[in-house]
């Protein structure tokens, strides 16, 4: 039984079809439906339904796709194992951030590739919260405060932001000094999160309001550059508007407590060899470039 086909399998019952697996796999959807059909032949049992919508698992291919991302799992781990020097191979799907993964994330996962020329890495950049279970990724990188879930998630370092304004802005509607104040004023947010704040020892969490909304911090900052309203950011996207008098801090008495970044994976026993080294890729790189998050600025 080839491998390859037991992989595919799993990939499109996951994907729930044969194009959405081709494109995870970066196949093309005549080698994936032959792997399948030679998988079938060779079973003789019909694991997938065919439908309009994709493809579903007969009862067969539910009890088999269990066994099948278990011995795939294994051959993964057992050929790692065997590799010169801990070369890595196979495939590795990341979803990262498309706000800063491009500048901050990128060089990291280009030179793990570099490092291993038989791994092969697909990257898929959105601000959108990815589904890694049912979108089939064996990782994300987010830099954010980060949501409970049932993920297995490792710190990479810290994330500073802080609330800025422009000056139009300030000079038309004032700068808040309290808390109560923020709440009157037009909030650039990407949905309806809250803020928090340290005040003293406590941390307080404010409900902010406003009509201009995106799923990017760079699309935000550009908004509060553009005088529509206060952007609660990382200090990595609005350095340089600070630093060209752009965007001002503002309500320095009430700083944002720290995010950090992470590397979440699905649940599971162990991480795979090849999320393990990118995770030690992303915290050396943090550690020796902290400038690149706004840390020493």
């Amino acid at each position: 039984m080839d491998i390859d086909d037991l992989q595919t399998f799993v990939a499109v019952a996951d994907a729930g079809g044969v194009s959405a697996a081709a494109r995870r796999l970066g196949l093309s959807k005549s080698i994936v439906s032959r792997r399948l059909f030679r998988l079938e032949a060779e079973l003789g049992v019909q694991l997938l339904t065919r439908t309009t919508r994709g493809a579903a698992l007969t009862e067969a291919g539910v009890t088999f796709r269990n066994h099948a991302a278990r011995a795939s799992a294994e051959i993964d781990t057992a050929r790692e194992a065997i590799q010169p020097a801990g070369a890595l191979r196979g495939r590795l799907r990341i979803a990262m951030p498309i706000t800063f993964g491009p500048t901050h994330f990128a060089p990291v996962v280009a030179e793990m590739a570099r490092l291993h020329p038989q791994l092969h890495i697909h990257t898929s950049y959105s601000d959108r919260f990815v589904d890694l279970v049912a979108e089939g990724f064996d990782c994300a990188i987010r830099g954010a405060y980060l949501q409970d879930s049932n993920l297995i998630a490792k710190r990479v370092g810290p994330i500073h932001g802080k609330l800025v304004a422009s000056p139009d802005y300030i000079a038309a509607n004032g700068s808040p000094e309290s808390l109560e104040e923020l709440v009157n004023h037009q909030a650039l947010m990407q949905g309806t999160e809250a803020w928090q704040f340290m005040d003293g020892d406590r941390i307080v969490t404010v409900q902010p309001q406003g009509r201009f909304k995106a799923d990017s911090a760079t699309a935000l900052a550009a908004a509060a550059a553009a005088g529509l309203g206060i952007a609660w950011l990382p200090d990595c996207i609005t350095y340089e508007y600070v630093a060209s008098g752009a965007l001002v801090p503002i309500m320095t008495g009430y700083p944002v407590p720290p995010g950090a970044a992470y590397v979440v994976r699905p649940p599971g026993q162990h991480p795979t060899r090849k999320v393990q080294v990118l995770t030690e890729m992303l915290i050396e790189n943090l550690a020796q470039n902290p400038e690149i998050w706004g840390q020493d600025r």
